[in-house]
C-alpha cells in the first residue's frame, strides 16, 4: 500500500499507509519524485490545536465568532506543499497527459496522487525538481509588487526562509541599489549572500535598526527653520535629525514574528513603506507603534495574492503572478540555490518534519526524495 506523512494531533507527524482510490475518467494517477512543506502557514495549523471557534467570514470580511465549531479538530492532517512525480495512470478522457510524463503542482507529501488533470501542470524542461517546489514561495514573494520599490531604491528584507530569498532577489529585479537581509540564522544569510544581497545581518547580535540605519543612505532634505505651524503645536521638529536621519526605503517582512516586524518598522526611512508578507499566528505582543512608526509617518501594505482579487486586476492576476514565477524559475532568472536543505528520504519524512518545527535553525525548505517500491 502507498504511503503518506500526515500530523495526527498537533506536532505528531506520521508516515501512514492509504488506499488509493479508483481511477475517474479524467483522472490522473502520479507516482511522487521529489515533495517539499510550507515552513509558514503550513506549521501554524500543525502547530495548533484548532478547534477556536473563529473563523474569517467572506461575507462581512470579517473573523467571526462561531460557537458550533469550538473544539473541533483539524487532525489528521494532510502536510507537504508542492511535489513533482511521473503519471502512471491516465483515465479514458485524460488529454492532457499520458504515463510517463512528468508534473508538477500543489500535492501533499505521499507517495501517490490521484487528481483530475486540470489540478497538474507539466514539468517544464530543465526546471529540477528542487526549482519546481520553490514556485509557491516565489509566487508569495511576488506579492511584494505592492511595495512599488522604484529603482535605486535601498530595500531590507527581513527573514530569510524561501520566501524571503526569492523576495531578496526580486527586490534587485524591481531596481533596488541596496539590499539588506536579516535573520538570526547564520547558514541563512550565507545563502542570501550568493544570491545577490549586499549585506547580511544577524538581528540577535546588535540593534539591526541601528545598523540599517547606518548603511542605508541618508535623507537630505535641510531646511533652514521650522514652519510656523510646528512651533505652534510644539512637534518633534527640535530633533536635529528629523530631516537628515536614514533608514532604507522599503522593508519587506518575511519573518513571521512580531519582532521581525518591529524591526521592519525601526529600520525603515521617513516616509518609507513596510510590506508585510508574513502570516502572524497570535497576538502581537511587543509591536510598538507609538515609536518610529507614529513619528516617521511610515506606510505599512499587507501583501496577500490569496486575497482575491489582487489590488492592481483585472490587469494582474494568481494566474498571471503564477506564470511570471514559473518563468523567472525556468530561465535561471529566479534562483533556488541553497533553498531546498535539508533533502532526506520520505523514511524519514516523520522526524525531518518535527526537526523544521522544534529546530528551525536546520533547515530553509525542507526537500524530500520518493524511490519506487515493488
Amino acid at each position: 500500500m502507498p504511503r503518506e506523512l500526515v500530523a495526527v494531533a498537533p506536532r505528531t507527524p506520521e508516515i501512514r499507509e492509504y488506499d488509493d482510490p479508483p481511477l475517474g475518467e479524467r483522472q490522473i494517477r502520479i507516482r511522487s519524485e521529489f515533495a517539499s512543506p510550507k515552513h509558514g502557514t503550513e506549521l501554524h495549523g500543525y502547530r495548533s490545536p484548532g478547534g477556536s471557534g473563529r473563523s474569517y467570514d467572506p461575507y462581512w470580511g470579517c473573523v467571526v465568532e462561531r460557537p458550533e465549531t469550538a473544539g473541533r479538530s483539524h487532525f489528521p492532517m494532510p502536510l507537504g506543499n508542492m511535489a513533482v512525480g511521473t503519471v502512471i495512470a491516465a483515465g479514458p478522457a485524460v488529454s492532457r497527459f499520458r504515463p510517463g510524463d512528468r508534473v508538477f503542482g500543489h500535492f501533499p507529501i505521499r507517495e501517490t496522487h490521484t487528481l483530475d488533470e486540470a489540478h497538474a501542470d507539466p514539468l517544464p524542461a530543465g526546471l529540477s525538481p528542487e526549482a519546481a517546489v520553490c514556485l509557491d514561495p516565489a509566487v508569495m514573494a511576488l506579492a511584494m509588487r505592492e511595495a512599488t520599490i522604484r529603482l535605486g531604491d535601498s530595500v531590507a528584507v527581513f527573514g530569510l526562509g524561501a520566501i524571503g530569498l526569492m523576495a531578496l532577489q526580486m527586490a534587485r529585479f524591481s531596481g533596488a541599489s541596496q539590499v539588506l537581509a536579516i535573520d538570526p540564522i547564520e547558514g541563512r544569510r550565507q545563502v542570501a549572500l550568493a544570491l545577490g544581497a549586499d549585506v547580511a545581518l544577524d538581528p540577535t547580535a546588535e540593534d539591526v535598526a541601528l545598523a540599517v540605519r547606518r548603511l542605508a543612505p541618508p535623507l537630505e532634505l535641510p531646511l533652514a527653520q521650522p514652519p510656523v505651524a510646528s512651533r505652534v503645536l510644539g512637534g518633534y521638529w527640535d530633533m536635529p535629525t528629523q530631516y537628515g536621519q536614514r533608514g532604507v526605503d522599503v522593508a519587506v517582512e518575511v519573518s513571521g514574528s512580531i519582532r521581525g516586524l518591529q524591526g521592519a518598522i525601526r529600520s525603515t526611512r521617513y516616509g518609507g513603506t513596510i510590506c508585510i508578507l508574513s502570516m502572524y499566528g497570535g497576538d502581537a505582543s511587543g509591536l510598538r507603534l507609538g515609536d518610529e512608526f507614529h513619528i516617521n509617518a511610515q506606510r505599512i501594505v499587507m501583501a496577500r495574492v490569496e486575497s482575491l482579487p489582487l489590488r492592481d486586476c483585472p490587469a494582474w492576476t494568481l494566474e498571471r503572478l503564477v506564470r511570471v514565477a514559473l518563468d523567472w524559475l525556468v530561465s535561471g532568472r529566479l534562483r533556488a540555490d541553497g533553498i531546498i536543505t535539508p533533502i532526506v528520504p520520505f523514511e524519514e519524512a516523520a522526524d525531518a518534519y518535527r526537526m523544521i518545527d522544534e529546530h528551525p535553525e536546520r533547515a530553509i525548505k525542507l526537500g524530500i526524495t520518493f524511490i519506487c517500491r515493488t
